[in-house]
């Protein structure tokens, strides 16, 4: 499955080139993994083998920074429905809607005390998944760890790390860039 994955996200996902990241770098690759994890084999192999790391979690809920945590956590709360385990589900939008509930968090309520796993498609510097930590800090959830399908070896595992939360990747860029 993991050979299978990696295929298709060089195939479909890698390219090669200059452009701009979410953190702000000019990097000289680029991973979009939404356009495998959209895609109905991409989402099917990205929550399998993410579901073989966390279904032993002790945890209430997963979800992590919409759009790139949406159809894995989709595919995720599939996967703990067919398991019998129960699991809620979070999105966290960028900014709080302007109207009507005016939510920061989508999905399951969590409350203090709850214990969540975080996820993203690709982490650089862990921007993205370190504003999804403080969201669910100041609501005193515990984040017990990150995962993302492609760790760029960026610095995020650290910046994690300076949070207490580790962090967890199906691959690495050295797999789509030998170094």
């Amino acid at each position: 499955m993991k050979k299978q994955l990696l295929d298709i996200l060089k195939r479909d996902a890698y390219v090669k080139g200059k452009v701009r990241l979410a953190s702000g770098k000019i990097s000289d690759f680029y991973i979009d993994v939404r356009k495998v994890s959209i895609s109905p084999a991409g989402v099917y192999l990205i929550s399998h083998l993410i579901w073989k790391i966390i279904r032993d979690e002790k945890i209430d809920a997963i979800g992590g920074p919409t759009l790139g945590a949406d159809p894995i956590v989709s595919g995720l709360c599939f996967l703990a429905y067919k398991d019998k385990k129960k699991l809620g589900a979070f999105l966290i939008r960028k900014a709080a809607k302007e109207h009507g509930t005016q939510r920061l968090i989508e999905g399951k309520d969590l409350r203090p005390g709850s214990k969540v796993i975080i996820f993203d498609d690709v982490a650089t510097s862990g921007g993205s998944l370190i504003n999804s930590i403080k969201v669910l800090q100041e609501k005193k959830v515990k984040v017990v760890k990150a995962v993302v399908v492609v760790d760029r070896e960026e610095g995020a595992r650290e910046n994690l790390a300076d949070l207490g939360c580790g962090l967890v990747s199906l691959f690495t860029r050295k797999d789509f860039t030998g170094r």
